[in-house]
Parts: structure tokens; sequence; C-alpha cells
């Protein structure tokens, strides 16, 4: 019986497999893969254990649960406090290893932070928040330093800065040395340390590119803490506020070898400018502009004619003003809507700094725009202080293109040149109507605040634009 069950068993397989690989029948299909593989690399083991006391090795041993792919590990990886040599590391497999080439500091906790080194094989998860803490005592320091840096023109962050902690507090030390323990920024722009000594640190934070951890040029942005931070006092969390230093100021720390680069010999004699002219248009609300190319050297005011309409009647009221740069010409004058303007140049009126010149007389013609291709603009502001000397800043592109000195809550503009706009309030503390950066050596003067307003609005042409919003500064 049992040899007939296997018989007919065997049959009925076999019917079916013939069935299944019959052509005409069925489509042979692949086996599909499973689903995709979205879970990071998990830590099973570290040798030594983690918060280790009375540490002494030189080798830590992670043990991970799946094949791991370790990249730039020398920049990811942080060790605090900084080692004077940063350590190796070691990965094959499921396994990695650092060693450590400094010799450690007694009585100090230390902490290894992986970043976003640390991914699995296949799929490049990353295995974020591994953080590994021993310490050369007998106890695991536990304080901590929690803030935030905001880069102060704008009021956004940028999470590619560094906060950096120092112990000695001349001035010199952010470009001299490096500092004892750092940070990364979150993507809001925020910062921890932890595991800190009870000792009392001096703040910084830094655009750190070149990976020296030094504050080294002025084209970096750099932030400090008005005054030295306790990690045992400190409770509250520190906001930093970021800026680029003025080139101009000086300073006492080296900023590189000036460049040498030699410039290409110009054999073209005419003076190079651009206008604020934009689709042949001329805003009734600002002035005509000439930016040019190099300083102006000699300028003949009466060799710049401007008239209107097709008659060409002369304008006899405009003002014609260069800035302190010489490379800004500006005419000023009361535009009528709507009309027809032609500027002419004369030759040889203006004459820059390498020798170039107008070299014909040459006509520029445009036409103002009318009343109604501007809006109405009417924004209530709430929670405004007056007392902060706010200025309202009207921004496109990462721009300010228009700022106004705040005298109450409401402002109005009956015609306002239409677009989408991002709005900010600049607390003005010495009231000259623009962002003024900071100053660290010397005078340790902190950069004005800028406080960005979430919502934006969008004026339209023609059209009676209201907006009501709340600032944010009481």
């Amino acid at each position: 019986m049992k040899q007939h069950w296997f018989l007919a068993g065997l049959l009925g397989i076999t019917s079916a497999i013939s069935l299944f690989i019959s052509p005409g029948c069925a489509n042979i299909v692949p086996p599909q893969g499973g689903p995709r593989d979205t879970i990071p690399p998990v830590l099973l083991k570290v040798m030594p254990g983690d918060s280790s006391t009375r540490f002494t090795s030189k080798k830590i041993d992670f043990y991970f649960d799946e094949y791991i792919d370790v990249q730039d590990p020398q920049t990811q990886l942080l060790l605090s406090p900084l080692p004077t040599t940063n350590p190796t590391i070691d990965a094959r497999l499921r396994d990695l290893s650092v060693r450590l080439k400094d010799s450690l500091l007694p009585n100090t906790t230390y902490t290894i932070d992986f970043g976003s080194s640390i991914k699995d094989f296949t799929e490049g998860n990353i295995a974020k928040g591994i953080r590994y803490v021993f310490s050369t005592g007998n106890y695991i320091d536990s304080l901590e330093i929690n803030g935030k840096v905001i880069l102060a023109e704008s009021g956004k962050t940028d999470s590619t800065l560094i906060a950096m902690l120092h112990t000695d507090a001349t001035d010199s030390a952010v470009y001299k040395k490096k500092p004892v323990y750092i940070a990364r920024l979150d993507k809001e722009g925020r910062f921890s340390f932890k595991n800190l000594p009870a000792q009392t640190f001096y703040l910084y934070a830094l655009k750190d590119e070149s990976g020296m951890r030094r504050y080294t040029d002025k084209k970096q942005f750099f932030a400090f803490a008005p005054a030295a931070v306790s990690a045992l006092q400190q409770k509250d969390s520190i906001t930093l506020y970021a800026y680029v230093a003025d080139p101009t100021a000086g300073n006492t720390f080296s900023i590189g070898a000036p460049e040498t680069a030699t410039k290409k010999t110009d054999t073209d004699k005419r003076l190079k400018y651009q206008t604020s002219i934009q689709n042949n248009q001329q805003d009734i609300l600002l002035p005509f502009q000439f930016q040019f190319e190099n300083g102006i050297k000699q300028l003949d005011t009466s060799g710049i004619g401007l008239y209107k309409d097709s008659s060409y009647t002369p304008v006899d009221s405009f003002q014609l003003v260069l800035d302190t740069s010489r490379r800004q010409l500006t005419l000023a004058t009361a535009w009528e809507e709507g009309q027809s303007y032609h500027l002419i140049l004369t030759k040889g009126a203006a004459e820059d700094s390498v020798g170039k010149q107008w070299v014909k007389t040459d006509t520029l013609s445009f036409t103002t725009k009318k009343k109604t291709d501007y809006g109405k603009l009417k924004i209530r502001l709430r929670g405004l202080d007056m007392s902060q000397q706010p200025v309202l800043q009207f921004v496109q592109s990462e721009r300010v293109v228009k700022s106004i000195r705040l005298t109450g809550p409401l402002y109005e503009e009956a015609l306002f040149y239409p677009g989408e706009y991002q709005l900010r309030i600049l607390v003005d503390r010495n009231e000259n109507g623009r962002w003024d950066t900071g100053s660290f050596f010397g005078d340790r003067r902190q950069p004005e605040q800028v406080i960005p307003l979430e919502k934006r609005v969008t004026v339209k042409p023609n059209w009676l634009n209201e907006y009501e919003l709340e600032t944010g500064i009481r």
C-alpha cells in the first residue's frame, strides 16, 4: 500500500511539472527579490565595553550584524578631547577597529562619534548616532553644553559649520590652536557637547572647509559666545550668531599669502559698464545706475545728457553722483510714468583707472514703467518691539532689495515693485539702516541680528496686497 501511495504521488508531481513547462501553457517568471533593505547596520558588541572606566587599551573593536562600509572616516569620526594624531580605522566585513595613536590624558572622559561614516555594504543605509564613551579615570563625566548657531545676516542655519570648545582664553587661540572639543551641527543648527568635565570653556563656531579646526581666513563663517561658559553652571541653550568678517577691517591673524595671479593684457579700450535697466524699462521708484568694471578716474558730467519723448526734449532736473568706490554712477530724477527717455553719452566724457573711455558718442534709449505696473502693499506686523530699532527687509534670491525703517506696526506703500519676497526684521542696534557684521579681535562686537519671517508676501501689480504677519520679536 505504501508503494502504491508513493507511485501515485510521484506521478502527480510529474504531471504538475509537465503542465508547468509545456509550451504555450504559461510564461516562466524569474523569482522576484525581497523588499529593499532599509535597515542600517546594528552594533552588536564593543570591546572594551561602552562607558568603560580605567581605560588603558590602544584598540577598540566594534562588531555589527551585517557587512559594513566605512566612508570618509578621517573627516566623519570625531575623537574628543581632540588628539594630536587622529586614530586609524580598519573595517573588515562585519567588524571595525579603532586604533588610538596618542597617549591618553589621565582622569579624562573621551568620546568617539562616527558621524555618517558607517553604512551597510549593499544599500548604503547609514548607521546614525553611533557614539562610544570611555574614561581613563574612575568615572564618566556627565556635564553638557548645548546650543544653536544662526547665520546672523540671514537668520538661517548651516549644518556644515562646527561648534568648538577651547580652554585657552586668549583671542589668538582660535587661529593658533586646535580646540579641545568639537561638535557637529544638525540641520536646525543645534549642537551638543556631552560628557564634559566641570571646567570653564570658550565657545566658538566655524565653517571649517580646510579641516584645520582653526579660524584662519576672513571668508570663513565664525561665531563666538560673548562670555566664558561653565559646564557646571550652564543650563540654558546658547545661541551663537555666525558672520563673515569685514575684509577691510584689521585683525591679528594671518590669512595666507596674497594672490599673485597675472592678469591677461586687455587691448579693448572701450569703457565697460552695466546699467540698472531691465527689459528696456526703468523703475520709476529708483534712480538709473551705471556699474563700471574699474574705478572712474575722470568724469565730465556735462557730457551726459538726458532727454525724453521722440522730440528729445531735454530733462534739466537730474543729478549725477559718483560713489566713493568710483565704480557706481547714479542718475536721479523725477521719472514720468510710461515715458520714453534717451541718455546720450558723449565721447570721452568718462575714463577709468586703466585708460578705458567712451570711444564714441552713444545713446541709451528706454521707457519708464507705468503706475499700474506696481502694486499697493499694506503689511501689519504683530508683536513688533520698537525698542529694537527694527528695519523691514525685502529679500529676493538671498539679496536684500529693499530696506525700510519701521516707525510702527503698520507699513504701507502706494507703489511697490511686483514679485515674491521673503521678509526679515533687522535689529538695527546702531540705527544706520543696514546689517553690520561682527568683529572678534579687539572689541569682540557681535553681529547684528536678522530674524526671518516665516510667511512670504507676493505683490501683484495694480492690486491692493494686504498681509498681517507675526514678527516673533517682543
